[in-house]
């Protein structure tokens, strides 16, 4: 496993990491939780993410239950969440001063740590000025509560509102942003995004390789039984993205993975984490032998030289363009 800043922090994580999305107090319980992180930590990944809304509080639990099962020591793991939907109340969700002090206090009581090393906004918040999200922020800081904080499906000028006022008034700024990244969704980190990796030192946490599992192929005959697509609550996932064009696409790329010697997979992980400007890339599990797979990914990232680049891109008629290009 290679390790990456993020951005211009000090803090290296894993090229790949594992997030509790959907799986962890969902589709998967404790046992195979504990399987799968097992495996990723034995592969040398440190970042494990998470948040207030996956499983409704319950996928941290799951997560607190086997950090502390493995006895991980605390300084060789990175651990996250995510505050904005918390519950019903009026001020159980959005990124108030309010909600965010107590959604700090309930994640870390539920993964039963001390502390968080990286706390996200997980999406903006229109009914609250980014000033007092920021204060709020540079609070948790100061107390030690959080390490980094940043951003998660934030416009490009909201990033920057929000790390100007920091800076105006001596406050920890943003540190990194966590959007979505894929071979089918790459306008934001490639072209949105890219004044701020230089300008405030902005690092990504890029969730969705594998576009919720369009870009593995196993959607190319239709839903499969157990997949997210056939999950209740996973409607929008068949209605925007396994739409005819895409799993075209997919058949596609399987001439390129077959040359490379991988999976579809591994191809999808490794062209995100070519990125420079990706600091990690999010996987996701229900078994170990996913996760093996998913971190193999890490061999195929040297073979992705110029000529496989192109015929990706020439698949997908061409990389995002700025508009003066």
């Amino acid at each position: 496993m290679n390790y990456r800043r993020l951005g211009s922090s000090g803090l290296r994580v894993s090229e790949l990491s594992l997030g509790a999305w959907v799986t962890y107090g969902g589709q998967v319980g404790e046992d195979v939780a504990t399987k799968c992180m097992a495996a990723a930590y034995e592969a040398g990944v440190n970042f494990y993410d998470n948040a207030e809304a996956y499983a409704r509080g319950n996928a941290e639990v799951v997560m607190g239950n086997v950090i502390k099962k493995l006895r991980w020591p605390r300084e060789s793991i990175i651990v996250s969440s995510k505050v904005f939907w918390g519950g019903h109340g009026p001020n159980e969700e959005g990124l108030s001063r309010k909600h965010i002090m107590e959604a700090c206090a309930s994640s870390r009581k539920r993964l039963q740590l001390d502390y968080l090393d990286l706390f996200f906004c997980h999406r903006p918040d229109p009914n609250t000025p980014i000033e007092e999200t920021v204060r709020a922020m540079d609070d948790l800081v100061h107390q030690g509560k959080i390490l980094y904080w940043g951003t998660s499906m934030w416009k490009k000028d909201d990033i920057l509102e929000a790390y100007n006022i920091a800076r105006e008034y001596g406050l920890v700024p943003p540190q990194m942003e966590q959007p979505v990244y894929n071979l089918l969704q790459r306008d934001r980190v490639e072209l949105e995004y890219l004044p701020l990796y230089s300008k405030i030192g902005l690092g990504l946490t890029t969730w969705s390789p594998l576009a919720s599992g369009l870009l593995t192929g196993k959607y190319r005959k239709g839903v499969p039984p157990g997949s997210r697509a056939s999950l209740e609550n996973m409607k929008w996932l068949k209605e925007s993205m396994l739409t005819p064009k895409n799993v075209s696409l997919v058949e596609q790329f399987q001439p390129i993975a077959r040359d490379l010697g991988c999976s579809l997979a591994q191809l999808a992980i490794a062209w995100c984490c070519r990125n420079p400007n990706v600091s990690t890339v999010i996987t996701g599990a229900t078994t170990p032998e996913q996760v093996k797979e998913n971190m193999q990914a890490i061999e195929i990232v040297p073979k992705l030289d110029a000529d496989i680049t192109q015929r990706i891109d020439d698949i997908l008629k061409g990389k995002p363009q700025l508009e003066s290009e």
